[in-house]
């Protein structure tokens, strides 16, 4: 009776059971069909889509509250696409992935397809996927069927072609979306877009007025309030500080952060009128007196002296920046962008190089390498190495030569002088380093750190620098955290396990190395310096006597004739170096002709004497004045690279005749025709002479390049590459490069086999 009953029940199913299979069967993500469409928009809009936009903007919140916007740069209008600051939420990027992925492969008939690709291509991008991130946008821009989202996938595409710093493609896609009917959030996200491409591509102007564009699309918050501070910065660069200072009051008006009012009131003081500044009720009195601003003095003193320099007031300047560096506290985020400012001064203001190195040292060895000045400053810090480098000779040779000449009774006697003199300066250095330190790193420190007898380096002031302690210490600690962490003071503290003790009893105990290393030492002598044990007392090894040091000196002195001709040389030479980084890196011409007739002065018969020549003759008609060193080039080395460079700006002016060039092409024949028939020695003085008188004609390079072969036929490999690079260097347009380039490489093969 029951197994009637039951299967009387699964009669009436059946009929249920199969509509249903049937209506999942017309399901079919690629079926048109009403049911299936539903079915499909269904799913995919809540198993997968609220999914990722859910988790997107987690993301993006985590992004933003976790940025580190640096207010001594200008500040990115939007977030830099960032692997390595992206970690914290790369789980929700791969989800996000995942869910986008699972509506593309499931639900190809679903409106929701176009938006979940979208959320797929910015999870990419913000992993620096850019290739695939590309991939995405395009495909949704070309298969996509919903406008708004394609439109969208186009302003995500110029971001990445941003990223990429790939301007050409990324403003062909703001041309094209510029005319497309878009809605109010893509417009909003195109000019934020586009603003940021043209900060990228350093056009401040621009962007700033982009962004003027977008804040009527915007509510008030921290977000608009950062805008409001980005386009101030960017008026500022491209010096419009009026419409700044109305950015940076907007700031206020859209309840920032604290940094935020905090940096918008310093920026709006040195971009302001002073009427309006005042109406404000900024002041950098009132903020100095803050309590709250304790930790940010530093800051407040730096923005006072970027204000100076505007106002052409650079010592003032200068000691508002050593005011910054001295008000630091453990936050030493400033201290880098403020060795900067004063090494910019020193180079561009005061041209006093040996103090821009010092600085420029110090900026890079704290600044981050992401810094957007980093490469830069590497760049001119080379060149000061280099300057300082030769100037260091100078300084160093010249003393020692002066020195040899002294009586054993009167070097004595000088020494002592010396040695007192730098004691006590070295032990006021060492005070100062000792505050500046314990100010910078919240690290206190023992007063004394130089002990007696400890000394600064050689006779040349630049690298007796008392800065370079913090940038020494900043990078030492640097140095520990990246290979041992942040280890507790405590014994054992490189063990990774720390099972096993010390025996008992054992007074062993290891602590930080509190001791900064003596800026230098005279020649000879080592640098000073010691261990901290617990107790934080300083032990050092025994400083070397007096006597030790003067021996050091004496040592170096160039008292015999093969040493005075090796300082001697050392002098040329970096009188010579000195003398083109004046003219070429510095662009000092002045003092580029005061080393180069110093040179000449105390080496007259020196080697590199047609190359100084000749810069003195262009150097002193860069100035405006006029000289003889074009005469006595020509007069004393006729036939050199140097002379023709000279006759060939001096022949630049003329126009060139048809017979005269037609003379040159005569001439060319009748050299070809000597070195055809072997007679090479008589060919190469033929094109010497030839050289010098047809520089200027059609045919120069040519004529040039035949003297470059008869050397190497006559005179041998040496002379033969270094006709082969005056030839390069001369004549940097000439079609006959390539070939000459070729010549060089085989030139160098037999000297790399004899090595």
């Amino acid at each position: 009776m029951m197994q009637i009953q039951f299967h009387n029940q699964f009669r009436f199913l059946l009929p249920v059971l199969i509509v249903l299979t049937g209506w999942l069967a017309g399901c079919s993500q690629y079926s048109e069909g009403r049911v299936s469409k539903g079915y499909h928009n269904l799913t995919a809009h809540f198993n997968a889509y609220v999914i990722a936009r859910d988790e997107m903007n987690v993301v993006e919140q985590a992004l933003f509250k976790n940025r580190d916007d640096n207010y001594n740069q200008p500040i990115p209008v939007l977030l830099p696409a960032d692997s390595v600051k992206a970690q914290p939420v790369m789980a929700y990027l791969n989800d996000i992935i995942k869910m986008g992925s699972i509506v593309a492969e499931r639900h190809q008939n679903s409106k929701w397809i176009d938006d979940s690709y979208l959320l797929l291509g910015k999870a990419r991008l913000y992993k620096q996927d850019f290739v695939n991130a590309i991939e995405v946008f395009k495909y949704v821009n070309t298969k996509g069927t919903d406008e708004n989202a394609k439109h969208a996938a186009l302003v995500q595409l110029m971001r990445v072609y941003a990223e990429q710093n790939d301007f050409p493609n990324g403003l062909n896609v703001a041309e094209y979306l510029r005319v497309q009917p878009l809605n109010e959030d893509n417009t909003r996200d195109f000019y934020l877009t586009k603003a940021y491409l043209h900060q990228r591509k350093d056009e401040p102007l621009i962007a700033a007025a982009i962004l003027d564009a977008v804040f009527p699309l915007l509510k008030k918050g921290e977000a608009t309030a950062r805008l409001h501070l980005i386009a101030g910065q960017q008026y500022d660069l491209a010096n419009q500080p009026a419409k700044a200072a109305e950015h940076y009051g907007k700031v206020l008006q859209n309840r920032p952060s604290y940094d935020q009012s905090f940096y918008a009131s310093l920026f709006l003081i040195q971009s302001a009128d002073p009427k309006i500044v005042a109406k404000s009720g900024v002041s950098f009195e009132r903020m100095l007196n803050d309590r709250k601003n304790n930790d940010l003095k530093d800051k407040i003193y730096f923005t006072m002296g970027r204000l100076e320099a505007r106002r052409g007031r650079i010592d003032p300047a200068l000691a508002l920046y050593r005011e910054s560096i001295t008000a630091t506290t453990k936050n030493t985020e400033q201290v880098p962008y403020t060795y900067l400012e004063m090494a910019k001064l020193y180079f561009e203001k005061k041209q006093n190089y040996e103090a821009a190195k010092a600085y420029y040292d110090s900026a890079l060895a704290l600044l981050p390498q992401k810094s957007a000045d980093f490469t830069a400053i590497s760049t001119r810090k080379k060149t000061l190495d280099e300057f300082v480098q030769h100037l260091t000779t100078i300084h160093t040779e010249d003393s020692l030569q002066r020195l040899a000449k002294l009586s054993p009774d009167d070097l004595d006697k000088v020494l002592d002088k010396e040695l007192v003199r730098r004691e006590k300066e070295d032990a006021k250095q060492a005070e100062i380093a000792r505050q500046v330190i314990e100010k910078a790193t919240g690290t206190p420190t023992t007063a004394g750190l130089t002990m007696p007898g400890a000394t600064n380096s050689d006779l040349n002031p630049a690298e007796r620098w008392i800065l370079y302690n913090v940038v020494q210490l900043t990078q030492s600690k640097q140095e520990f955290q990246q290979r041992w962490g942040n280890r507790p003071l405590e014994d054992d503290w490189r063990r990774s396990t720390k099972e096993a003790a010390l025996p008992q009893g054992s007074a062993i105990t290891v602590a930080p190395n509190l001791a900064t290393p003596s800026p230098g030492a005279l020649p000879g002598v080592g640098t000073v310096g010691g261990n901290a044990p617990a107790g934080g007392t300083l032990v050092s090894p025994k400083a070397p006597t007096k006597q030790d040091q003067k021996a050091a000196i004496v040592a170096k002195l160039p008292t015999k004739p093969e040493a005075l001709l090796v300082s001697n040389q050392r002098l040329e030479e970096a009188y010579y170096r000195l003398g083109k980084l004046y003219k070429f890196q510095l662009n000092q011409p002045k003092d580029a002709v005061e080393t180069f007739e110093t040179l000449l002065t105390r080496f007259p018969n020196t080697v590199q004497k047609p190359e100084v020549y000749y810069l003195l003759h262009v150097t002193n008609e860069q100035l405006g004045r006029s000289s003889g060193y074009k005469d006595k080039l020509l007069t004393e080395f006729p036939n050199t690279s140097y002379a023709r460079l000279a006759n060939r700006a001096a022949a630049a002016g003329n126009e060139t005749s048809a017979g005269r060039e037609s003379l040159a092409l005569k001439a060319y024949t009748d050299l070809y025709t000597l070195y055809q028939s072997g007679n090479y020695t008589e060919a190469l003085a033929r094109a010497e002479t030839t050289l010098g008188t047809y520089t200027g004609t059609q045919i120069e390079d040519k004529l040039a390049l035949m003297r470059v072969m008869l050397v190497g036929r006559v005179q041998g490999g040496a002379a033969y590459r270094q006709a082969l690079t005056e030839f390069v260097r001369d004549y940097p347009a000439s079609p006959l490069l390539g070939y000459v380039k070729e010549l060089q490489t085989a030139a160098e093969q037999p000297t790399a086999k004899s090595k």
